[in-house]
């Protein structure tokens, strides 16, 4: 098989490319730009692109397929000349379900929690040496790529993302999926310039539901009223299981599962809800619930997911990927909760296109009010990239509903203050989808005082 990915720089693309050069397919792609760590793994497998840039050279008739990434545009030339030359075109999602149409597919979908479920899963399954392929959003400790595709394994599990397909298929990837199991963890608006209003948005859920097979099994989130009416309305010829928050205990830092008193490495409700979520789907892959708390007390996290840059006796420091507003709320009450004896020191990064909008930035109402500190900052250059008109520190206040929020669109200023601040007994949260203007999280945290 030969198959060019126009746009291989990727997140998921560039894993999806590397796995299906190790099965043996010939590769080739290109981008106008390629950031780590995709450009090192790309050269590593010797499919890196020797120029940068599109070109319709590329593209031929001896090619079996092209995978287009989100990245390219409409009007991309290679998009073109593939159009022309009746090359089959797929996006990403679209060449999954190709592959996985004969095994069993778990698609794990929702606004929040959907990295983290699949990734104790996917922990649990690689814990017995199951044999499975899988597409998750995040790096994971003792998984070489985030995409395994294979002919050989009876499984795939799929984080199911409900952002749009590629640039010419507006279906959200995870409509694609036609999942055997599948799993919500939750709604929260998000995509505003997708799915401008929030009807819009959980419409999608209710179609996710709809593109279950028949006979399959829906796990969701009980805790979530609209996802409730929802999965209460849906005529789907699925089964519906809900979950909630375990029974759990922390004592000294750690939380403990009841009744065996299962030490964990991960905490807060949101963690504990997803993990819930996470035994339910291995529960129908046939793993006990003994099974799955042995196995799940190993687990560490996904990357970004508070994911620890340095502790000690007085201070921890975490960055997470948290952007939306429940994402934020859930991050820095599952710190507070943890750590009640400790300062809250929060920093929230904005850049998605959500978040920078306007109408938007209200959704974000009383998001930090557990913070002890709470911090904003936008790098400028993320308006002017998107062409938006920028906020100033009034309207991120008046917006978070906290006077008292301190609020940075300079990454050298936010450092300083950042660093004028007492650390013992205090946690620090660097949360983003992004990287703070190019902000070194780990020299940051070794220069905190005590």
């Amino acid at each position: 098989m030969r198959i060019h990915f126009i746009a291989i720089g990727g997140s998921a693309m560039h894993n999806l490319a590397i796995a299906l050069h190790k099965r043996g397919y010939q590769i080739s792609g290109s981008d106008d730009v390629i950031f780590e760590p995709a450009k090192s793994r790309l050269d590593k497998y010797g499919l890196l692109p020797t120029e940068m840039g599109w070109d319709e050279a590329r593209i031929s008739t001896d090619l079996d397929a092209v995978i287009l990434g989100m990245h390219a545009r409409i009007d991309n030339p290679e998009l073109l000349k593939a159009q022309e030359l009746g090359v089959k075109i797929y996006s990403y999602p679209e060449y999954i379900y190709e592959q996985s149409k004969d095994k069993l597919r778990v698609v794990i979908g929702g606004s929040h929690g959907k990295t983290t479920i699949t990734s104790m899963i996917l922990h649990v399954l690689n814990y017995y040496n199951r044999d499975f392929d899988y597409l998750v959003g995040a790096q994971l400790a003792g998984f070489e790529t985030m995409v395994k595709v294979t002919k050989e394994a009876p499984l795939m599990i799929i984080e199911g993302d409900e952002y749009l397909s590629s640039p010419i298929d507006r279906r959200p990837k995870f409509h694609l999926y036609k999942a055997n199991v599948a799993v919500i963890s939750g709604i929260a608006w998000d995509h505003i310039n997708v799915f401008p209003t929030y009807a819009d948005y959980t419409l999608q859920f209710d179609k996710f539901i709809n593109t279950i097979e028949e006979g399959g099994i829906l796990i969701y989130c009980k805790a979530d009223a609209d996802l409730n009416e929802i999965v209460a309305k849906s005529a789907a010829k699925v089964a519906k299981i809900g979950y909630a928050i375990p029974a759990h205990e922390i004592k000294e830092g750690i939380t403990y599962l009841l009744p065996e008193k299962t030490p964990l490495k991960v905490f807060g409700d949101h963690n504990l809800m997803n993990m819930n979520a996470a035994k339910l789907v291995c529960k129908q892959l046939d793993i006990s619930e003994t099974e799955f708390d042995e196995a799940i007390s190993s687990f560490t996290g996904a990357a970004k997911r508070l994911e620890v840059i340095s502790s000690d006796k007085f201070t921890n420091v975490y960055k997470d990927f948290a952007h939306s507003p429940s994402k934020l709320k859930a991050t820095i009450d599952a710190v507070k909760a943890q750590f009640n004896d400790r300062i809250l020191i929060a920093c929230i990064e904005l850049h998605t296109f959500s978040s920078l909008n306007k109408d938007f930035l209200k959704e974000y109402t009383g998001s930090m009010n557990k913070a002890d500190e709470a911090i904003v900052f936008i790098d400028m250059k993320s308006f002017e990239q998107k062409r938006m008109e920028p906020f100033s520190e009034r309207d991120v206040q008046d917006a978070f509903s906290n006077p008292n929020l301190k609020f940075f669109n300079d990454a050298a200023k936010l450092k300083t203050y950042l660093l004028s601040l007492n650390y013992k007994n205090a946690n620090l949260l660097m949360m983003s989808s992004g990287n703070y203007a190019g902000f070194n999280l780990p020299e940051l945290a070794s220069e905190l005082p005590r």
